[in-house]
């Protein structure tokens, strides 16, 4: 009686190992997927692909993450709309696309908010941008978890572009989010929104005469093949937040959303630095390359923008805008 007690308790004990050891296998293979629109060679997928494997390992293998760049789970927009869904569960996106959730989210990207970099890192530990991605949280249902520097973003274009007037009927292309729509519209040319992955191909082909993207996106993007002239119009200081869909949010204990943010910081602030490191050496590059790169006059752009649009014109608070140039 007494073995076949024991290999009784035997059994039931491999068994509920086995149970266990299946619960086990369970969680660490809770696959998440993370998207942007971004290329391989960049430093947005390359910290990406660094923040999820950190996600595996400071969770012990129960997280596992897979990085899709270059827009191949869709657009900036499909990819925002996925999350939502529960399609996608992590996203790297500009708040311009963001704020389609929440509008007053966007008031970055109203023109020379921002002095430069150090400014828009400063305003990412302030309490404006606090309350503000507190307010898309609520609306969206999303998570915020960090908020990296994207570049400083300059024009590129066929003819040279070296003052304010300069601007009027210039035929460019912006991302399809209305936060873009001030420079533009203020300084008298015809915006069109294009996607991301197809801006190359309406370059080269004609449809638009220019574009804006920063210095280190223009490069890997090779929109210099296709454009002679880069001005140095720095109107927009751009920043991509790192956002966690509602749905995966929801289900983190409060020890791996404290994991989850602390990583995503970290690649947030990693990427950011080498954005900075890559503008500072891209100019001269670009002149290497045989590009018209201009210098042109900001305070006058500025003055330009600010006699014809003011932030509330494009739905934004202008407290917010007040808060944000304040921020020293």
């Amino acid at each position: 009686m007494t073995k076949r007690l024991t290999i009784k308790t035997l059994a039931l004990c491999a068994l509920l190992a086995g149970i266990t050891g299946n619960f086990s296998l369970a969680q660490a293979q809770t696959k998440l997927k993370w998207a942007h629109v971004y290329e391989t060679s960049e430093p947005f997928h390359k910290w990406s692909v660094w923040a999820g494997d950190e996600i595996k390992k400071r969770t012990n293998g129960r997280y596992e993450v897979q990085v899709f760049p270059a827009s191949s789970l869709g657009k900036e927009s499909d990819i925002n709309q996925g999350m939502t869904l529960g399609t996608v569960d992590i996203v790297l996106t500009g708040a311009s696309f963001a704020a389609s959730s929440y509008p007053p989210l966007a008031v970055t990207y109203f023109p020379f908010i921002f002095r430069d970099a150090e400014h828009q890192l400063k305003y990412a530990k302030s309490d404006v941008f606090k309350e503000l991605a507190q307010g898309y949280d609520s609306k969206s249902g999303n998570h915020i978890t960090a908020l990296n520097y994207y570049g400083a973003r300059h024009l590129t274009s066929n003819r040279p572009i070296t003052t304010a007037e300069d601007m009027k009927g210039l035929k460019i292309r912006v991302p399809d989010a209305p936060a873009y729509l001030a420079f533009p519209k203020s300084l008298g040319a015809n915006a069109t929104p294009i996607a991301f992955a197809e801006v190359y191909l309406a370059l080269q082909n004609g449809t638009v005469d220019a574009q804006e993207n920063p210095l280190p996106t223009i490069m890997a993007k090779k929109f210099f093949e296709v454009q002679k002239n880069i001005s140095l119009t720095g109107h927009i200081v751009d920043s991509l937040l790192t956002v966690v869909g509602g749905p995966l949010w929801a289900k983190l204990s409060a020890t791996d959303k404290d994991i989850f943010t602390a990583v995503m910081q970290e690649a947030a602030e990693k990427t950011g630095r080498e954005i900075m490191a890559s503008e500072a050496r891209l100019v001269d590059e670009f002149k290497k390359k045989g590009l018209n790169v201009i210098n042109v006059d900001k305070n006058a752009f500025r003055a330009a923008v600010l006699k014809n649009a003011k932030p509330s014109d494009y739905g934004y608070r202008q407290s917010d805008y007040d808060r944000i140039i304040a921020i020293k």
